[in-house]
């Protein structure tokens, strides 16, 4: 049931005030976040229509405020965000690296890379989420950060996933996604210099140098 009434002792600076009800009655408390979005700043006098509800003080209180005239509009429902698959991103690009460097496409060098950080990474973050439901140190960020920007990355996104941690904070995501980015843009630089290749070239030639002189001995 919705009821008439005008406004008074309205307090601007504090956002609230009371409603007079026209059809008699004690006054009804009115807080500013009671009235329909896009609505102006009340004044005293404003004539309103309001429903009648009770808050967790146990106030009566005004609700669903809308100015005399004006329509109640009805909120649309958001349609839920797809959540970002990181564990199969995580994965998938693992894979790809592994599968380059076998084909001769990836220097090793890069997937070694790879391979060997993305465990760490989650480690970390396994690590800091533990720390964070125990209430003791945490991880710095900035840590987390370059450990992604090395290279570490792939497993971040696994160990987001699978444990939620930092997925929600969009101050964090925004350079974690921006580590990633600066990660490929250095891999691609890497490989198309020669760095890679040489970098690479030089790994396995000190381990078939360090084979042979094994099986020399």
């Amino acid at each position: 049931m919705r009821h008439v009434g005008r406004i008074s002792s309205w307090n601007e600076e504090k956002g609230y005030g009371f409603v007079m009800p026209h059809a008699g009655g004690s006054r009804t408390f009115l807080h500013i976040k009671s009235f329909q979005i896009g609505s102006r700043r009340p004044v005293d006098g404003d004539l309103i229509s309001y429903a009648v509800t009770t808050d967790s003080r146990g106030r009566t209180s005004a609700a669903e405020v809308r100015f005399a005239g004006h329509k109640i509009e009805v909120a649309k429902a958001r349609k839920p965000r797809k959540p970002i698959p990181r564990l199969a991103i995580g994965i998938a690009w693992l894979l790809v690296s592994v599968v380059g460097s076998i084909l001769g496409i990836l220097p090793v060098v890069i997937t070694i890379g790879y391979v060997f950080l993305s465990p760490l990474s989650y480690v970390m973050y396994a690590l800091d989420k533990d720390a964070a439901g125990k209430g003791r140190q945490r991880t710095p960020e900035s840590t987390l950060h370059v450990m992604d920007l090395l290279g570490g990355w792939p497993g971040a996104l696994i160990a987001q996933q699978q444990s939620r941690h930092k997925t929600g904070k969009l101050s964090f995501q925004a350079v974690f996604w921006t580590t990633v980015l600066l990660n490929i843009a250095a891999v691609v630089w890497l490989v198309r210099s020669g760095i890679a290749g040489a970098l690479t070239a030089l790994l396995l030639g000190g381990w078939q140098v360090g084979a042979a002189n094994g099986s020399a001995v």
